[in-house]
Parts: C-alpha cells; structure tokens; sequence
C-alpha cells in the first residue's frame, strides 16, 4: 500500500487514522498515493490560523511579505525537475508541467515584485485622494484598505495542483491572510509536496500556510464574516457552497471560478490566404491539447463564418492528426491522460450529449492510438472535434472539461455575439482578426460576457500568450456561469481581500493614522535643509518654505529659445493678449516648475541621490512677467528598499505666487541615502 499524504494542520503534519482511499497514476493505473483527513481537528486548524498565522503575517509590511514570495518562488524554482516528475504522474506532459509548476512560480514572482513595485512599506494602502469634508479643510475624509482578521481558504480544482493553490496564494498573503490549502484529491500529492517544501525551509510564518488532504466536510463552518472561500471547480459544488449557512448567513465571502463555455470567434474578415487563419486554427488546437483539454479556459466553442467552416475544420483535423497521445514520458508524445479514469467517463458522458445536436467530425471518444502506455489502464483519449447542427443548443450549455471543442456557425456579427452570449458568461474569449471595425463591435458585444478577453491578429500575435493563459497581472475570473469571482489582475486581488473603509478626522490624524503626510497637517521647519537629511534622519511633515523670486519676460524668452517650446501664448504678445485664459505672455508651466526646482534644491552633494519623477503635476495660476513665486515642500511618504542602501521620499510641493495662490501642484520623486555612511556623490 502506498503512503498516506499529510496535511499540515496548526504546527505539525497530521496523518489521518484510516488507511484512506487510493490515488491512481494518471498514465499508468498504478496507486499512487492514498488520501483521508479523518481525524483532524478542523477547528484546531482555523484557531491557529487567526491566532498565530494571521498576526505574524500582519506584522510584516507589505514590501517584507513580497520578499517572502520572492523567496518562495526560488526555493521552488530550484526544485522544478522534481516537481515535473510528480506532475507527469497526473498524466501531464512536460509542456502541461511547466504551465502549472512554472506558472506558479511565476506568479509569486510577479506578485512579489508588485509588493515593491506598487503598494507602500506600509501594512495598509490609501485609496484615492482626501475629501475635503468642511469648509476650512480641518475636516477630512480618506479611504484605506486594512488587512482582515481573517483566513482565506482555497478549494481547488483536479487540473492545477500547483498554479491553482499559488495563484491564490500570492495575493491572500500579500493581504496580510493566513492561507489553508485545500487540493482537489487527485494530483493532491503534487500539492503536498509543493507545500512540504515551503514548511521545511521555514520561509513562511507559522500558520500562515496549512494544508487539508481529504475531505473539507465541516471546515465552512469554523468560518465567520472576517473570513473568505475561494473556490474553483463545477458549477453545481459552486452552488452548493453558496447555499452553505457560513455563506448566507454567517457572512464568509465565497469567490467562485466554475467551469465555462469559452469561446473563440474566427472575424468574417479572414480569408484562407490570411495569417489569421493558422493562428485561429493553432489557438484551438492548442487549448483543445494542453493540459488534454482539462483547463477552465480552454476553447469549447469555435465560432466561425459559416462559408468558412469546411476550410477551418479541416484545417482544425488536420493539425490534429498529428498529436501524439500517450505516456508524457515518451518521445514525440505531445498530449498526455486525462487526470483519472472518472474523469474520462465524465467527458465521454458529455460528449454523448453534444452529439444529439453534433456530428464528430474528428476523433473517436472510444478509441485511441496511445504511445508508451496501456490505453485503457491509463486515462487517455482522443481530440474530439465537433461540427454543431444549426440552432444546436447543448454546445452552449454542456463542457466536456477535455480535449473537445465544438465547431459553430454564424452568418452575422449580431449573431456570433448572441451565440458567445448563449454560453451565459465565461471565464475567457478569443476574437481572431484584423479589421479595426471588427475587433470594436465584438469586443464591446463579449465584454459583460467575459472577464478576459484577446483579440489576436498577425501584429500581437508573436508575444500573445494565448488564449487559455491566465496572467497575473490580468484579472482572472467571469460573470455569470463563470461564476462571478475575481482573481489575479495585479494589487486587484489583493485589495479584494482587504477592508476598505472611509476613515473622517484631521489632517493630522489622517497623517498619524495613514502615515502619510496629508495637506492641512502640521509642518516642521527647522534650520537644516531636508536635502542633507538621511532616510534614517527624515520625518514625515518635515520642510522647506524657500525664498522668492521674480519671473522675467527674459526668462520666458530664453526658456522659449533653449527648448524650442514657441508656443504663441509665451512669444506673441498681441495673440497672447487675446487668450481668454492668460490675456497676455505667460510663462511655460514647466519653466515655474524648473524654477521652482533652484528655489528648494540644495546644490552641495549630500544624501539626496536623484530625482526621478514627478506625479500629479496641475498647473492652476498662470504666471506672467513680472509675478513672484516660491514653493513650499514637504516629506509626504518615505518607502525604504529593501534591497538597496537608499529609498524613495515623496515631497508634496506647492508653488504659490506674492497673492498666495497656488500656482501649480505635485509630488517630487526622489532617491535618499538611508544613511550618510553609504551616501552617493
């Protein structure tokens, strides 16, 4: 008998008190593994999550927790060739691998640099500007997300035992959420492995990472309203967990990614002499392959002009014809099994139902040629491609979640819309063309159908990652059938796990509670410039109040010439004049922004390293010959690197002229030495 896989529950990995039920290879029909949760304490389990788990993750920032996914992800990159072998055991070839092992690597990379890249060394991000509540702007009001109390639970599905459980991963943590891993039974021992290894190396906190192998019969309701599920899987256990009473009462946030009937439109543009033909007919036959068809994005429905139909399916068959099925590890081999023996009786249960409405017009559900294996020990089958009947209805309402996809005909634009409505919402479409026109109308037709969309042409087509790949920086999810999540899509996943709550108070009390300088708060001024202080010296609110200066019609004159900027409003005195905005020469409004750079700037060598933007630049006041203009500038965010002997300082700066109005407004971007020892220059 095999061994029985783990979970890791509260500190310590448990093994079940049963012998458990087996786990079958995939390729070979031989046990695997065995798989049984009797016995663990599902309460002990989400306690150490909310008491130890979640307050460790907590107090990091966010900048420390995506140092965490970037460790995780090279400890698992060290360790792919192990995990493509486990991964091979679920019948999936070393392409089908690399899709689920490094996509997961990926995206906790991608996710770790976003920390850094986009959200503050801070343990709560801002959204939005303030509201000026009152009339004197002593009243104000700011949204800000907080990390929940709480613990985000996945359920997985069969098909991604590594992306699956990462992809979701990434962005709970990122969260400030402690994480229990629930893995569909099979291929749940790649899953384990994958979290063994993060354990082991103690990269994580404590509880931040739990796993349950087995049955997760009771685990809803240990959830309260702090708490979230996000599920991936069938429509019909989707609506069991929504009808949960953790759910409907008990107010646990439930996201569902379920099964969907994708679909591909070929634009009536297309000829067969156009290069979008072969990308149409290869995007199929891709998703129909990867993975043996077994992806929540894949291609279901090929929607085409009907006077293109015999050309593309013959063009879908023959390219088809030369996919070699059979074990992964054999040469030559391009498509592997299906996850189980269950799961091709599924799929050939659901392809009986298309044929009542479709002809097969490649392939055979019942037989195939199979390379280096036992075609019926192992779970193996056959591209199946059908060519739908008009009016059909089954293709737009069973998926046969495999290596299927059903050929259907339009004869309008309005009509291949209705007919990618008809599969009531889907996770991913494709459009195919290079008409402008083309590509407008059915985008603007699929977009409340969809959550993703690519519109593919022979311009996009050399960096397109295709139609079924989901990205991490691209919100992952769909309406309707598709079950209505949102996963992924950059900080967008993240913010979605936290709380968003309007905070009202004072300027000051905003900058204390944000720790962001806010306008209207207090400012300090004291005899040493802010430019020969340090990161380590700098403090919120700290500032400079520069002297005047006078801008001449000599200066607009010779900023004019250096940078060929003859715009009439600052060189023609008499259209100048006419301007109903200015009614007169004006100076250039980054000519009072330069100015305003030597009015602040300390010249001398010094902590301040660089200059390397400007955000939110408005020019408010216009400034004519003859007006005087100083600036005011204050430390608003002081962002620390991680990984570098400096970090970025944002300055509010506001440039006012002799009557006190302000000119123009921005924040200055700067790179300061977090000491004076390991200054530059």
């Amino acid at each position: 008998m095999s061994a029985l896989l783990e979970s890791y529950a509260a500190g310590s990995w448990f093994r079940a008190e049963d012998e458990g039920r087996p786990l079958l290879d995939a390729v070979t029909g031989e046990e695997v593994a065995r798989i049984s949760s009797t016995g663990l304490d599902l309460a002990a389990m989400t306690d150490h999550a909310r008491i130890v788990g979640g307050p460790a993750v907590r107090e990091l920032t966010f900048h420390q927790r995506g140092a965490v996914l970037k460790a995780v992800a090279k400890l698992l990159g060290a360790d792919k060739d192990e995990l493509y072998a486990l991964s091979a055991r679920t019948g999936a070839t070393l392409r089908d691998s690399q899709v689920d092992v490094d996509g997961g690597i990926g995206t906790l990379f991608s996710y770790a640099s976003k920390a850094s890249r986009e959200l503050p060394a801070d343990t709560i991000v801002l959204d939005g500007d303030t509201e000026q509540l009152g009339r004197t702007g002593v009243f104000l009001g700011q949204h800000l997300y907080t990390s929940r109390p709480g613990i985000a639970v996945q359920i997985n599905a069969f098909n991604f035992p590594v992306w699956g459980m990462l992809e979701k991963l990434a962005p709970a943590f990122l969260a400030g959420l402690p994480t229990i891993v629930k893995p569909a039974s099979q291929g749940a021992w790649l899953t384990e492995a994958v979290v063994r290894r993060i354990i082991d190396s103690g990269l994580m906190p404590e509880g931040s990472l739990q796993l349950l192998c087995g049955s997760p019969d009771g685990l809803l309701d240990q959830l309260g309203p702090q708490d979230s599920v996000a599920f991936t899987g069938s429509a019909a256990t989707g609506a069991l967990l929504r009808q949960h009473a953790a759910v409907v009462h008990g107010g646990v946030q439930l996201g569902v990614e379920a099964d969907s009937l994708n679909c591909s439109i070929l634009g009536p543009d297309v000829t067969t002499e156009d290069p979008e033909l072969d990308l149409f007919v290869k995007g199929v036959v891709t998703e129909m392959t990867v993975k043996a068809g077994q992806k929540c994005t894949a291609i279901r429905r090929a929607i085409v002009p009907a006077a293109m139909a015999d050309e593309v399916v013959a063009a879908i068959s023959a390219r088809l014809a030369k996919v070699t099925v059979g074990n992964p590890s054999a040469e030559g081999v391009r498509m592997g099994a299906l996850a189980s023996l269950a799961q091709r009786d599924d799929v050939r249960k659901a392809i009986s139902t298309l044929r009542s409405s479709a002809e097969i017009v490649f392939g055979d559900p019942d037989r195939v040629d199979v390379v280096g294996a036992d075609a019926e020990r192992g779970a193996f089958m056959s591209p199946v491609l059908l060519r739908a009947t008009a009016g059909a209805t089954e293709p737009h309402e069973v998926e046969a979640f495999g290596p299927v996809s059903t050929v259907i005909t339009y004869e309008s634009l309005d009509e291949a819309i209705a007919l990618a409505a008809l599969g009531r919402g889907s996770l991913a479409g494709s459009l195919v063309t290079h008409d402008p026109q083309v590509a407008r109308q059915v985008t603007l037709g699929l977009a409340p159908w969809h959550g993703r969309l690519l519109v593919l042409d022979r311009d996009d087509a050399p960096e397109s990652t295709g139609h079924g790949s989901p990205l991490p920086v691209l919100v992952h999810g769909g309406p309707g059938r598709a079950g209505g999540g949102e996963e992924l899509g950059g900080i967008r996943a993240v913010l979605h796990h936290m709380q968003r709550t309007a905070v009202q108070a004072s300027p000051d009390m905003l900058t204390a509670i944000t720790g962001q300088w806010t306008k209207g708060a207090a400012q300090q001024v004291d005899e040493q410039h802010p430019f020969r202080k340090s990161l380590a010296e700098l403090r919120i609110g700290d500032t400079i109040r520069s002297a005047s200066r006078t801008v001449t019609l000599d200066d607009i004159d010779r900023f004019a010439e250096l940078t060929g900027d003859t715009f009439y409003a600052h060189t023609d005195a008499e259209a100048a004049a006419a301007n109903p905005l200015f009614g007169g020469i004006v100076a250039h409004g980054y000519l009072v922004v330069s100015i305003a750079a030597g009015l602040f700037v300390d010249p001398d060598p010094g902590p301040v390293l660089a200059n390397f933007g400007v955000d939110h630049l408005r020019l408010l006041t216009p400034v004519k010959a003859g007006d005087t203009i100083d600036v005011v500038l204050t430390v608003k965010q002081i962002t620390p690197r991680a990984s570098a002997d400096y970090g970025e300082v944002r300055w509010d700066a506001v440039v006012s002229n002799a009557d006190g109005a302000a000119v123009a407004t921005y924040d200055v971007l700067t790179l300061v030495a977090k000491t004076l020892d390991n200054q530059e220059g």
